[in-house]
């Protein structure tokens, strides 16, 4: 899969995301699926976005999950108080999940389709770009299967 540059998107072919048994029990949904660290300062900023992303669209199928690679689960811990998800945290203390996406950068995120795609991989997270992102899941969130 392709990489992109700190807040870039890159959208290669749709392909099926790699199997983690958690993400078959979200097929039919559009997910967006969000590796992060506790010493992440963009971070800070996507959670928040994140929240309202899953505010405003989760009655159209939208699902968000935010996984943790912190080694330490105080480190998310504390990060949460400060900044709370109204949306699925998982944990990936090991990093097997973030391997099997190639995950190199945090944040990093996917935009998986009701089918089980991935059609958009961003890395980073930039302020100016909350309303292009929305618009993806937005259309993808229309897209008819």
């Amino acid at each position: 899969m392709a990489t992109a540059g700190a807040g870039a998107a890159s959208a290669p072919p749709a392909q099926a995301a790699p199997r983690w048994p958690l993400l078959d029990t979200l097929h039919g949904k559009v997910v967006l699926l969000d590796f992060w660290a506790s010493w992440c300062s963009p971070c800070l900023h996507s959670f928040p976005w994140m929240n309202e992303l899953q505010r405003n669209h989760g009655d159209q199928g939208l699902v968000i999950v935010a996984v943790n690679v912190d080694q330490d689960r105080a480190l998310a811990d504390a990060f949460l108080r400060k900044v709370p998800a109204a949306f699925r945290v998982e944990y990936d203390a090991q990093g097997a999940v973030a391997r099997e996406f190639g995950v190199q950068a945090m944040p990093t995120s996917f935009l998986i389709d009701r089918d089980g795609n991935v059609r958009l991989r961003h890395a980073g997270f930039k302020e100016k770009q909350r309303d292009e992102r929305e618009a993806e899941i937005v259309k993808l969130l229309k897209e008819t299967r």
